[in-house]
């Protein structure tokens, strides 16, 4: 009976693991399992690679590599701006930590579309920063910046920001500063340690925001369909365009097969870079 008592407290975290498990099989795996099956059956349910043949023209590889040009220019142009953002909060804000980190979570509290709107006022023909412009004579005629890759680009950087600033501050703050010390004490300027300590102790943050960014602004929607003004078709809106407009939902499922296996493509190749990188270190180190 002890045992068998000792045996069920073992099973308690698989036990209470149960639902999210459920969870993941019913909303990730079924829905993926879906849609292979949709893009592999032709008619009479005979598995075929007709669809993706049909796939295999130059406009749809521009697309997904449009979307992907797009999504690694968010990624890491969300990095660029967020790393100084979070290594200060992380390394030299002190008190104001917790302001600092309640204001990036504002963005949160606003409808997403209502943040879209805005930047759509913003940047429009007549918009706030156009009439600026011109009132301060800086330009002569309105900027072409809604209805374009500029304008997703910048309005996806916008909002997947504090998704990047989240993982990087995370790992920042967890770095034990006699590291630092340590690496000053021994010789190194502020520069040599930040590249050669605090850099790559926080890569595993670097890659969490990088995918936390470049993964959703790959399949965006929205965005592109709210600012883009239909001139630059994206894997996000052609998606939609197969599934509710032309109703080919065999189309639409190979599609959404071609173009995750091209991000998939994509993340290895980042992570084999970064692992590079990495070796590449522990080798100059030593």
């Amino acid at each position: 009976m002890k045992r068998l008592a000792n045996s069920f407290l073992q099973d308690i975290p698989f036990i209470c693991s149960m639902p999210a498990i459920a969870w993941q099989i019913f909303f990730m795996v079924v829905p993926v399992g879906i849609i292979v099956y949709f893009s592999l059956i032709g008619p009479e349910f005979i598995i075929t690679l007709e669809h993706y043949r049909g796939l295999l023209h130059s406009s749809y590889i521009l697309i997904i590599f449009r979307s992907l040009l797009l999504a690694v220019m968010t990624g890491f142009t969300a990095f660029l701006l967020a790393y100084p953002v979070s290594y200060f909060i992380a390394m030299r804000a002190k008190k104001y930590k917790t302001v600092l980190l309640f204001f990036l979570t504002l963005p949160f509290w606003v409808n997403f579309l209502v943040q879209i709107y805005a930047w759509y006022f913003l940047l429009e023909h007549n918009g706030l920063i156009n009439t600026f412009l011109l009132k301060i004579g800086f330009i002569s005629e309105p900027l072409m910046l809604s209805n374009s890759l500029f304008a997703i680009f910048l309005v996806m950087v916008y909002c997947y920001l504090p998704f990047m600033i989240m993982p990087l501050y995370n790992m920042l703050e967890k770095i034990d500063l006699r590291l630092l010390e340590a690496s000053s004490d021994l010789g190194a300027t502020p520069w040599q340690t930040f590249y050669r300590v605090t850099f790559p102790l926080s890569m595993p943050g670097v890659k969490t925001g990088l995918l936390l960014v470049m993964i959703p602004a790959f399949g965006e929607f929205v965005i592109p369909s709210l600012l883009g003004g239909g001139k630059n078709m994206l894997v996000g809106t052609l998606i939609s365009y197969f599934f509710l407009v032309a109703r080919n939902n065999a189309s639409g499922a190979a599609f959404t097969c071609l173009s995750a296996l091209a991000l998939l493509l994509t993340i290895i190749l980042f992570y084999a870079v970064s692992r590079l990188w990495i070796v590449s270190k522990i080798v100059e180190r030593k």
